[in-house]
């Protein structure tokens, strides 16, 4: 079983991952893997040496050609699960972005972006990404649908 949990804050160095739920206007911003049939909030891994605010900078560039945003840390949250880092807990940062520009072509493994008022049926990880927007609607009372 898969657990999430919700942090103000932890060392640094255990930040694994900067994940950055976002919008355009009015409408929420999701990717889609060139490899799967699923869709997912932008995010990834941090880098060696690399400040975690550059690695979410970074990954919502890659994975939705993000130019012009303003982007906002907003807590720390964890992942412990069976199949993924041995069973021990894992850390990263969440944000919230609001995209005002994008370039008008991907340069990653993202195949495509959808902007959409509703929220994808079919997740990359679906026992994770619905709690962070879940944590995200509970500390900055953004509703999603």
């Amino acid at each position: 079983m898969t657990e999430v949990r919700f942090y103000d804050k932890v060392e640094d160095s255990l930040l694994r991952f900067a994940v950055i739920i976002a919008r355009s206007g009015d409408k929420w911003v999701f990717c889609k893997h060139r490899e799967r049939n699923t869709y997912e909030v932008p995010g990834g891994h941090r880098e060696p040496g690399e400040d975690i605010d550059d690695t979410a900078r970074r990954e919502l560039y890659e994975e939705t050609g993000a130019l012009r945003y303003t982007l906002q840390p907003i807590c720390v949250y964890s992942v412990t699960a069976p199949d993924n880092f041995d069973g021990q807990e894992s850390f990263g940062m969440l944000y919230y972005a609001q995209i005002e520009e994008f370039e008008p072509e991907l340069h990653s493994e993202i195949e495509k972006i959808i902007l959409t008022a509703e929220l994808p049926e079919c997740w990359t990880y679906p026992e994770i990404q619905p709690k962070l927007l879940a944590e995200l609607e509970r500390r900055k009372n953004i509703k999603f649908c």
